[in-house]
């Protein structure tokens, strides 16, 4: 997916449809000059809805369709006859959009499943035919409902990629090359800080065909829960995905104190981070003899798997596979 591409928050603006009137009609035939009222309601004001569809992974679509507007309903007829309702405007969006009303911050909808629908602003109710006004005191009422206006509200929409597995590492700790050593995902890969800009999604086939969904995330930094770097802008991410695996790269002397930093601004941002599955794998792992592992290992904290990998050799990574499948399907 190209980095222009991936969009992951648009703000619209949504204005659903006004309701239509009630009609004030009398029946009215040959013979019968001065019949009593038959105006019938007025159509419901088309709703504004969100709908989840598998096929996107962005919200490129909506980038530039600022104003989303749904029609209004009709006017009553006669012979209580009920206006037709304004058409609906279904906004097609990827599994793990939120909502949120952009004044308030308040959530709206959450959208998970594909051919999920919620209905974001709703249309205004069509107003009531004068027949609904007939009374013993009152058998020729003119008056009728008009219709109730639409709702206009700017709303803000954010992608929070759904993955089994999230990648969570500083910048070039190797993230990018395992994602492109165990699926298709091509990732931009190159030896500086910040190469990924962007969420990649790869599936990585595994034993029996069987596959999971892998998620690089960009880089971290020491401060990121703050607004430093790129890490607050795609710290939602990671709030989706079934386990956290992260990455740290075997030229840091002390991968332990790296791994703490990560769990540190993961903290910051949303304690309930730490309640997922964790995994942690030591990267690059090319560059270091059996002695230098033996050595690493003793840095490592306790109680989260681990395994060194290497990416471009290969090294470890079926392992990592085995580790990452029993986890996601192990009871939490």
């Amino acid at each position: 997916m190209a980095e222009s591409n991936f969009i992951d928050y648009v703000k619209i603006c949504c204005r659903s449809g006004k309701g239509g009137a009630g009609s004030h009609h009398f029946f009215r035939a040959k013979g019968v000059p001065k019949g009593g009222p038959d105006g019938g309601d007025g159509g419901r004001g088309g709703h504004i809805i969100l709908r989840g569809n598998a096929q996107h992974w962005t919200l490129l679509h909506l980038k530039y369709r600022k104003h989303i507007i749904a029609k209004p309903g009709e006017m009553g007829g006669e012979n209580r006859m009920h206006g037709a309702d304004g058409d609906d405007v279904v906004l097609d969006v990827p599994l793990g959009t939120v909502a949120r009303d952009a004044e308030s911050g308040e959530i709206m909808a959450e959208i998970t499943e594909d051919g999920q629908e919620v209905i974001l602003v709703k249309g205004g109710r069509g107003g009531l035919g004068n027949d609904h006004f007939k009374s013993s005191t009152n058998q020729t009422p003119t008056y009728a409902q008009p219709g109730e206006e639409g709702i206009e509200q700017w709303v803000i929409l954010e992608l929070k990629i759904l993955a089994d597995v999230g990648l969570v590492g500083f910048p070039n700790a190797g993230k990018s090359t395992l994602l492109a050593s165990v699926s298709a995902a091509k990732p931009e890969i190159a030896d500086y800080p910040f190469t990924t800009l962007t969420p990649n999604l790869g599936v990585v086939p595994y034993r029996d065909y069987k596959s999971f969904v892998m998620a690089d995330i960009p880089g971290i930094i020491e401060g990121a829960s703050e607004g430093k770097g790129l890490g607050l802008r795609f710290l939602r991410h990671i709030e989706r995905n079934s386990i956290l695996l992260f990455v740290v790269s075997a030229e840091k002397l002390d991968p332990g104190s790296e791994y703490k930093i990560l769990l540190k601004e993961l903290k910051k941002y949303n304690p309930e981070l730490l309640q997922k599955q964790k995994i942690l794998a030591i990267s690059k792992c090319d560059l270091l003899d059996t002695e230098l592992m033996e050595e690493m290992k003793k840095k490592l904290p306790k109680g989260i798997p681990y395994v060194f990998i290497s990416g471009p050799t290969q090294f470890g990574i079926q392992e990592l596979k085995d580790l990452i499948w029993k986890t996601i399907h192990q009871p939490s």
